[in-house]
């Protein structure tokens, strides 16, 4: 993880995730999960891209799984992209920084 990027928990989801007044993306991961390590270097790209006008953070599942289970997380690396406390697009699997940017590119 890089400074633009948050790590989230099931103690700051709703405040930092559900309250934000920007578009959130949330990279759902866990340490065991290779495709989510490859997806890491993107996800700090898209931080780093969109700081200022949205929010980037990584939640890992094994940690937080009553936020995995409430957005049905069920098989990782899963990025939400959620605004003003609704999930707006959802990508599953290492994809390219390119797609995640089409889909934030239609909130920010």
């Amino acid at each position: 993880m890089t400074e633009f990027t948050r790590e989230f928990t099931e103690d700051n989801f709703d405040a930092d995730v559900l309250g934000a007044h920007v578009p959130v993306v949330v990279d759902f991961w866990a340490e065991w999960c290779g495709p989510c390590k490859m997806l890491a270097p993107t996800i700090d790209k898209i931080a780093e891209k969109y700081n200022g006008k949205a929010i980037v953070g990584k939640l890992n599942v094994d940690n937080s799984p009553s936020v995995a289970q409430k957005y049905n997380v069920r098989s990782i690396p899963n990025v939400l992209i959620i605004f003003n406390g609704e999930v707006k697009e959802q990508v599953v699997g290492n994809v390219p920084e390119a797609d995640i940017s089409a889909l934030l590119d239609k909130l920010v």
